[in-house]
């Protein structure tokens, strides 16, 4: 029911990227993730609907076939099965929930 960040640690997945994983249970998952400056989330897609929001930073998403830039207080969600990625343009960090939890991920 609770779960304190202290007691989590930062996974390093690569290309300046830090992955936390939050609270979860089998319906879904919060994650953290940091990027550093110019850092890219790779185009894919997951059969898992995503919702992310921007803690600091600035980032160009490219979800389906639009781009935009967000930055800090901004949100975007990525439905199941849709292309997306983004590029860090400020260093920062997102908050990603998804739905279900992503079993690839623990």
């Amino acid at each position: 029911m609770f779960d304190f960040n202290k007691k989590n640690d930062w996974k390093d997945v690569g290309d300046g990227i830090f992955r936390k994983i939050l609270s979860y249970n089998s319906k879904m998952m919060m994650v953290r993730v940091r990027f550093a400056k110019g850092a890219i989330g790779t185009v894919h897609e997951h059969i898992h609907t995503q919702s992310t929001f921007v803690i600091s930073g600035k980032f160009e998403f490219n979800i389906g076939n639009e781009k935009k830039v967000i930055e800090a207080g901004d949100t975007c969600l990525m439905p199941s099965n849709v292309l997306h990625g983004c590029k860090c343009l400020e260093e920062g960090e997102l908050l990603d929930v998804f739905t279900p939890l992503r079993e690839d991920f623990l």
